[in-house]
């Protein structure tokens, strides 16, 4: 099924492509939570950096690599797609693939990736199916809403490495991947009951704010996770993971309590620092500059070592 609107401005109102992996706990860019909190309305910080810039700016010429590699012919078509069982799974595809030729039925989509040279080691060989779980997630999902029996994925790493995998439609695979995605849906967000928490920062966002008059009473269990985590705290080779496990454990049960104690003694505290102000020194230079050019000192920087260069009449900063 297809519709044409503007997907971006309803993903609360869908599962995409770029969710599933996240709400299975695979993604690295996104929990399960930060999924269950757009798509209730809660507030969520939008992710916008430079790899997701770049990402999205970089679409087309990767693609271009890919129909100049293979011969074959692209179409961008930016329909939303939408399960014909479940009015809530969507899909929006980067291209289709016309392997016989655009007057002839997709027979394969496409899908542009960019990617850290570091990451390689998470990437099998090209032409293989093995990329990462997520990812395979993804494609495994635009599979089976669009009904299409292949996926190409173009990756690039860095500028220099230019790849090509292929994921053929997995049955099995894609009806775990909706099933999954139809208990998130009615189990977390039909219910607006979040899911479990995985990690520190999902505490954050969950419990931001805090009930200064509420103390949590430990229990033999929240006990044990603390002496745990003191124990991994003063180890030199302490396993950061586990560490970060304990953490959310903890958090998880205090909630928005601020205090966590046992027997009127205070064993832990999750509260916000007092707040810390600054300046605005060009706001107010340009709104009061008598006080601004009254009360400005010049700031001691330390000494720089130049040589010149008195044949060419250049200076290097050591």
């Amino acid at each position: 099924m297809l519709i044409n609107h503007d997907f971006t401005q309803d993903r609360s109102k869908y599962i995409g492509g770029s969710d599933i992996g996240a709400l299975l706990g695979l993604s690295p860019f996104k929990s399960p939570l930060a999924v269950w909190m757009e798509k209730t309305g809660k507030e969520v910080k939008a992710v916008d950096n430079l790899p997701v810039r770049f990402g999205s700016f970089v679409e087309e010429f990767v693609a271009n690599e890919y129909a100049k590699a293979t011969g074959f012919a692209l179409r961008h078509d930016e329909s939303t797609y939408i399960h014909p069982d479940h009015s809530y799974m969507s899909a929006h595809i980067d291209r289709f693939v016309h392997t016989d030729g655009l007057d002839q039925a997709a027979t394969q989509i496409l899908e542009c990736k960019t990617a850290s040279p570091f990451s390689r080691a998470q990437w099998g060989e090209p032409g293989s199916d093995q990329i990462p779980l997520h990812y395979l997630t993804q494609v495994t999902w635009y599979l089976a809403l669009t009904g299409i029996e292949r996926a190409d994925i173009a990756a690039l790493f860095g500028n220099t490495d230019f790849r090509i995998y292929s994921i053929t439609r997995d049955r099995e695979l894609e009806n775990l991947v909706l099933e999954k995605a139809s208990h998130f849906w009615s189990e977390y967000v039909l219910k607006d009951v979040p899911p479990p928490v995985q990690s520190p920062e999902d505490c954050q966002m969950l419990f931001e704010r805090s009930d200064p008059s509420k103390t949590l009473e430990a229990n033999a269990e929240t006990l044990a996770l603390l002496e745990r985590l003191q124990t991994l705290h003063y180890q030199g080779n302490a396993c950061e993971e586990e560490i970060a496990a304990l953490k959310t454990q903890i958090m998880a049960q205090m909630q928005d309590a601020e205090v966590l104690a046992h027997q009127g003694q205070v064993l832990a505290t999750w509260k916000a620092p007092k707040p810390s102000f600054r300046l605005d020194t060009k706001r107010l230079e340009a709104e009061e500059r008598a006080i601004y050019e009254k009360y400005k000192v010049a700031s001691q920087t330390s000494r720089r070592f130049v040589l010149k260069d008195t044949s060419q009449a250049r200076t290097a900063t050591l």
